[in-house]
């Protein structure tokens, strides 16, 4: 397994979200369409931001990136977007695995508190997120597709 920061707009990318956009249409449970986003590659630039791709032997099998949000009281505040492993490789703790090493580089960049968006359709994203430590948080953003939100402190008192 390899981690490789990319652009979201580079292929590797692009193939995983646009399965992932396809795959959330198709079961999505309402009460209007899903409303995909693709991510605009300039959120994703370091410090604050990072998209990652996950390969398996050079093939693509999960993604996920980092863009800074405004801070809030505790400082700097980024969020996690577009966390996706391909069917044929979740059960094998890559979500995890990415989710960790966001969270590490957001550590690394100082960020005070990460924060996602998710739907309760996605009940394994939501188990992974709070066996990360994500708590639920008030809503911070207005994404139709979401129903939860979560949050999580990265510095020790806040």
């Amino acid at each position: 397994m390899q981690l490789r920061e990319v652009s979201p707009t580079d292929p590797r990318p692009a193939a995983l979200l646009d399965a992932y956009f396809a795959e959330r249409a198709a079961g999505f449970p309402g009460p209007g369409p899903y409303r995909p986003a693709r991510p605009d590659p300039a959120v994703f630039a370091p410090p604050r931001g990072v998209f990652l791709v996950l390969e398996d032997d050079g093939a693509p099998v999960g993604c996920g990136g980092m863009r800074p949000l405004a801070d809030d009281d505790a400082g700097p505040r980024s969020e996690v977007k577009h966390l996706y492993v391909v069917p044929g490789a979740r059960g094998r703790g890559l979500g995890r695995r990415l989710l960790a090493e966001l969270e590490a580089r957001a550590r690394a960049a100082g960020v005070a508190t990460l924060v996602l968006d998710t739907n309760r359709s996605l009940e394994a994203a939501g188990g992974l997120y709070r066996s990360a430590g994500f708590v639920p948080v008030p809503p911070y953003n207005d994404n139709p597709n979401a129903t939860d939100w979560y949050g999580k402190r990265l510095v020790a008192g806040s």
